[in-house]
């Protein structure tokens, strides 16, 4: 496969048939009315998406002698359903209405109970179908993974990755919840929850999954990559998300402007402006933050003082750094010069504006 836009868009293609056969076999009594819901919820789960983390993986593999067969992308495939469920258990936590423009999946659950007429709390039901929904995601995640066709061998060594990257993931959730409740909210603080929830597991670990399925082996060369690379590219990645979580375009975000906000999100951007903000400035953040209610001129506020701080491009000349040095490491490992390629491709339309 080239590295080419054709060759990306044949990647994405394979990733998406590999995702429709499988999760076309997996609900129980598919035809029965009552499990609809469900299937098309997942369907709008996983219709949408950049496919990033598939084709870390995908490049991973190649860039170590891997070759074009079917297991590879079944493989990749399954980290799209670990995505999934994340954001359906991720939306619950932030009470997030939207998720690329859609309901997400708690709201939509909720509806129906409306909808429907039914006894008790339809938020309940809503929240706890959702839940459900994601812990499905997560299931159908691991069995893909394992049942994706690739020799026994390779996916012996690469499991203890698999295993330990779902395992970051939920301990970054944690992390998550926990930024939120006690306020911390340095840089640092940010960075590690940044690292466990998202950073690792979109770059660093499909590209270790990748690398390591490939060449059967977690050699030195394969940790070097991957945290020289992957991890910073992971950061960047990162990031990127949280300034467009406050300035993105909603036709691009799929999410109100500035949602994050109203989240109450304790990014890397808002720690470097509580850093940075003077003592008055400093109040109005930590007032408005986290306010169901904000309206655009709340969001503009803080928007101009994030801006107004120098945070907003400390974080893009960060962006930067971290781009460049992981492109550094990329050109000094030993993967194939097609892979490197590709994988330079990758980071920079990861880490690219989206605004």
């Amino acid at each position: 496969m080239t590295t080419d836009a054709a060759g990306m868009e044949t990647l994405r293609a394979q990733v998406e048939r590999a995702l429709a056969d499988f999760v076309e076999r997996k609900l129980p009594s598919a035809d029965d009315p009552e499990f609809a819901p469900l299937r098309t919820a997942a369907d709008e789960l996983l219709s949408g998406g950049k496919r990033l983390r598939p084709a870390f993986c995908y490049w991973g593999w190649r860039g170590a002698g891997g070759t074009d067969v079917p297991g590879i992308f079944t493989a990749a495939a399954s980290l799209e359903l670990l995505q999934a469920s994340a954001l359906v258990h991720d939306d619950v936590m932030d009470k997030s209405d939207l998720r690329r423009g859609m309901p997400s999946a708690h709201r939509r659950f909720q509806a129906m109970h409306e909808k429907s007429g039914w006894y008790g709390s339809a938020e309940q039901f809503g929240e706890g179908a959702a839940i459900l929904l994601g812990n499905l995601l997560l299931i159908w995640s691991g069995e893909m993974w394992r049942s994706s066709g690739l020799p026994r061998e390779s996916l012996e060594v690469a499991q203890p990755v698999h295993d330990h990257m779902r395992s970051e993931l939920m301990c970054g959730q944690y992390l998550d919840l926990l930024e939120q409740a006690n306020g911390e909210n340095t840089f640092e603080s940010a960075l590690r929850v940044a690292l466990f929830k998202s950073g690792k597991y979109s770059v660093e670990q499909p590209l270790r999954l990748g690398l390591a399925l490939a060449a059967r082996e977690l050699a030195p060369w394969v940790d070097d990559l991957c945290t020289g690379y992957g991890r910073r590219v992971g950061i960047a990645f990162q990031l990127r998300d949280d300034i467009l979580g406050v300035f993105g375009d909603p036709a691009q975000t799929g999410k109100p402007a500035g949602d994050d906000l109203r989240e109450g999100k304790r990014t890397m951007l808002v720690a470097r402006t509580l850093a940075a903000a003077t003592p008055s400035d400093a109040r109005t953040v930590r007032r408005l933050l986290g306010d169901p209610e904000l309206d655009e001129d709340g969001v503009a506020t803080l928007r101009g003082i994030i801006d107004g701080t120098g945070a907003l491009q400390e974080c893009e000349d960060l962006i930067g750094d971290y781009l460049g040095q992981a492109l550094a490491a990329l050109d000094t490992a030993p993967v194939t010069s097609e892979s490197r390629a590709a994988l330079t491709d990758l980071a920079i339309a990861a880490t690219s504006r989206r605004t």
